[in-house]
């Protein structure tokens, strides 16, 4: 990790092989040999067509065009008045907007067994100043397998301690970190105290001396959440502090990079990501963040549908974690996560799919989460919103991503069945504007056994 933007010392900015981000707006061919995208004609004005456009914002359009225009999409309908401009066929494909992974380790964890390939975390309980995008590695072989199933956008998120840092929107595409992040500093990460105690008698356990009374257990948890609340208001009386030297009520306080990088979060300007999963931990956070006035997104959420009426009363959105986990509780049906998002939504919630915060590997796997939701009662217009346009929302990027609509960003894709299917492939992207490689080591290695030479 980094603070304040500084350059980490081992370096990572390296150069991505990414055939066709350097192309400019281009209109290709089609896909070579090994996946190598072919230029053959710089555009900057190109039409799409013969694909069913899912907006996500509206309806979708059978045989709909898409006009693009510098990188953005000047218009979208069942035709779009133009003419002199390259065409781009996708009879018989679905377009669909670049999906967005928030909450995920992507880029910052490689292997996890290679502790040098690992950088999520910063040493320290409190540490808002962490920059996470500064480490994220742009030469990751995990970053192009995820976009090759139509991710286009993520959020390496920090950890460690209770404030671990401020993460960024970066895109899935581009040379360096500074080319592929869209909108730096984005939120902050708080991992909200554990609220359960452990009722296990002392006789009952191995770690005799590591054991703790109920009493003990709860001065402990008491005196972390203390801890947490004091510091954000020591925060905010910097900030307060500042405003007055601003109008000269003051003399203005000796400037402290801790408390200067929490000034756009106390004052409410940006949210706050907090970490929760246990319904105790839920109701804490949310009632802390409500009594403060400051406004949260709630990641992880275990537990959220316990507790949902309160996060829709308050207006958190829930970056949903759980689809996959086990029931935490034997009293739990079995598939109490899968329902757990239509739950959320009936109540009023917005909810956004995640692979999870530890995740980089699986960030692929990230229509699939949604799937399995609407295998259990969740609408599926409603899953690819919280693949696409309910996280460019939390993000602040809903201007520019999350839709297919005149006026934002040429980022979609186009595949040969629905998003929310594990048999259909993307077939096509682009992000911005300009066509992206779906090459990966996956499908170097497919290519590289399909044509191994066979026994005689």
């Amino acid at each position: 990790m980094t603070r304040n933007g500084k350059t980490p010392g081992c370096g990572r900015r390296l150069r991505t092989w990414n055939a066709g981000a350097r192309i400019g707006v281009l209109l290709l061919t089609g896909i070579g040999a090994g996946g190598i995208l072919v230029p053959s004609l710089a555009a900057e004005t190109w039409l799409l067509k013969g694909a069913t456009v899912h907006t996500v914002a509206g309806d979708a359009i059978p045989g709909g065009e898409v006009l693009v225009r510098d990188g953005k999409i000047a218009a979208v309908g069942p035709s779009v008045n133009t003419t002199d401009v390259p065409i781009v066929d996708l009879t018989g494909l679905q377009l669909y907007p670049g999906l967005i992974a928030l909450d995920t380790a992507l880029g910052l964890k490689e292997i996890g067994a290679v502790r040098a390939t690992v950088d999520v975390r910063e040493v320290g309980d409190f540490t808002p100043d962490v920059l996470s995008w500064w480490a994220v590695n742009p030469d990751s072989q995990l970053l192009p397998v995820a976009r090759a199933n139509g991710v286009a956008y993520f959020e390496p998120a920090p950890q460690g301690g209770v404030v671990a840092g401020q993460s960024a929107l970066v895109a899935l595409d581009g040379w360096t970190i500074e080319d592929m992040a869209v909108r730096k500093s984005l939120a902050l990460h708080v991992y909200w105290p554990a609220m359960t105690l452990n009722p296990t008698p002392r006789e009952q356990v191995r770690d005799k001396a590591g054991w703790q009374s109920l009493e003990d257990q709860a001065k402990q948890r008491a005196a972390r959440l203390r801890a947490l609340d004091d510091f954000f208001q020591d925060a905010r009386a910097y900030a307060q502090a500042k405003a007055a030297a601003a109008s000269n009520q003051a003399q203005a306080p000796t400037p402290d990079p801790t408390w200067e990088a929490l000034l756009p979060f106390v004052r409410g300007e940006r949210p706050l990501v907090v970490h929760a999963d246990e319904g105790r931990q839920i109701q804490a956070a949310v009632t802390w963040a409500a009594t403060n006035r400051w406004p949260i997104i709630l990641a992880g959420g275990r537990d959220a549908w316990r507790v949902a009426a309160l996060l829709a009363k308050h207006q958190v959105p829930v970056i949903y974690e759980h689809i996959f986990t086990l029931p935490a509780r034997d009293t739990d049906a079995y598939d109490v996560h899968f329902r757990a998002p239509e739950v959320l939504r009936q109540a009023g919630v917005t909810v956004i799919f995640s692979t999870g915060v530890n995740s980089a590997s699986l960030v692929k796997n990230l229509p699939y989460e949604a799937a399995q939701a609407v295998a259990f009662g969740y609408p599926a217009d409603e899953a690819v919103k919280g693949l696409t346009l309910y996280p460019a929302r939390v993000a602040g990027m809903a201007d520019r991503l999350g839709s297919i609509e005149a006026g934002k960003d040429a980022t979609f894709f186009a595949m040969d069945g629905d998003v929310l299917d594990i048999r259909a492939n993307v077939k096509r992207m682009w992000i911005a504007g300009r066509e992206v490689s779906l090459e990966s080591r996956h499908t170097r290695l497919y290519e590289k056994y399909r044509h191994r030479p066979k026994a005689r």
